[in-house]
């Protein structure tokens, strides 16, 4: 699979996705009788994406524009900047989705978009605009799980990936071990009890000095730095074996840091990286492999903003290896959000006519599989 990308000046991003054999001019465009072709759009967070998807693995476009470089200067998200920049950029994403891929709305058997979980503001950019496309064109409407799309990325340049498969999904707001039994049938065996993973990332970033976004700048402090100079906390939850918990790892780091200033003592933030990273590595792959092995599952796939973290690519390759597991993963630039995962996602729904009406909402807290929505019950 071959992904090339041309970010403008203004940081939308332009990205082709295709088999490094296909030749252009063989390439069907208008697509054949019974393909299906949707426009997915995704505002979660702070990308505003929209992509067009065929059949759910072969992406015809996909256009993101990141927020990320406006975001930097306040430490993290700011909601109410993220949905003002929506507004500004969603129809000019769509736009440049429908134009890369050479078709019009007529062309397109479906609309997809993103209804949580999320910022609440984000989300419901995506979702109005989903909604009137759906309305003017009388297209279906498929409103999309944000971490079901996170998983269905790994459809797009695996074409052999089918269920059933294990899939770790961490990012700065998920850390989740999912069973996907089934196009749409998860079962989750495992989730965060505290900070999700990403999250940790940030705020260990933030504290020794790297600023945001934090996993970026953690992978490439760590690189940098010794991971066995400090050893730091890895929690297990007794009643729970596959549930994570970064909350006091990230404490224990935070700690260390102060201590030191305190006694004047001088800390190399490369070290410190390099040894929060393993300990949030360790856990992360010691749990899916476990899991795949209790499960009998032999095909693991990681998802998520933090999987493209290179310290967890290489651990869980070298893991899956030695115990004869085959281990899927999304390049990094379909890790973070994006629409045309939401589009991959969306065909498998669409094929088993689950539709959506116009009263589609925007829902922060989504729960995925009936496990979470016990766990979240009443909140």
């Amino acid at each position: 699979m071959e992904i090339n990308k041309n970010v403008e000046d203004d940081g939308v991003i332009f990205m082709s996705i295709k088999d490094k054999n296909e030749k252009e001019d063989e390439k069907n465009v208008a697509g054949g009788d019974g393909d299906v072709t949707i426009l997915a759009i995704e505002s979660s967070c702070d990308e505003t994406a929209a992509a067009v998807v065929r059949n759910g693995r072969e992406v015809l476009s996909n256009i993101i524009s990141s927020q990320i470089a406006l975001h930097t200067i306040y430490g993290g998200v700011v909601p109410e900047i993220a949905s003002r920049k929506h507004v500004e950029k969603m129809n000019g994403c769509v736009r440049a989705a429908l134009s890369e891929a050479g078709l019009t709305l007529d062309d397109i058997d479906a609309v997809a978009v993103t209804y949580g979980p999320g910022l609440v503001g984000a989300l419901l950019v995506g979702v109005s605009e989903a909604k009137a496309i759906s309305f003017a064109t009388g297209k279906p409407l498929i409103g999309v799980h944000h971490i079901e799309g996170h998983i269905s990325a790994n459809f797009i340049e695996n074409k052999e990936l089918k269920p059933p498969f294990m899939c770790l999904v961490v990012s700065g707001g998920h850390s989740h071990l999912v069973v996907v039994k089934d196009y749409g049938e998860y079962e989750i065996v495992g989730q965060t009890r505290d900070d999700a993973a990403g999250e940790a990332f940030d705020k260990v970033a933030r504290a020794i000095g790297l600023g945001y976004p934090g996993g970026p700048k953690i992978d490439a402090a760590a690189k940098k730095g010794n991971p066995e100079a400090f050893t730091f906390p890895q929690a297990k939850i007794a009643d729970a074996e596959y549930d994570f918990s970064f909350s006091g790892l990230k404490s224990a780091v935070l700690n260390y840091i102060n201590q030191a200033k305190m006694q004047g003592q001088e800390l190399d933030p490369n070290d410190v990286a390099a040894s929060f990273q393993k300990a949030v590595v360790e856990v992360l792959v010691g749990h899916a492999i476990r899991a795949c092995k209790e499960y009998k599952i032999n095909s693991l796939a990681i998802a998520g903003g933090v999987a493209s973290n290179t310290a967890l690519r290489e651990l869980m390759e070298k893991e899956c290896k030695a115990e004869g597991i085959s281990f899927y993963k999304p390049s990094p630039v379909l890790c973070t959000d994006n629409a045309a995962m939401i589009g991959a996602a969306a065909y498998y729904e669409y094929k088993k006519g689950k539709k959506f009406g116009l009263d589609l909402n925007a829902v922060p807290n989504l729960p995925l599989g009936d496990r979470e929505r016990r766990y979240h019950a009443g909140r």
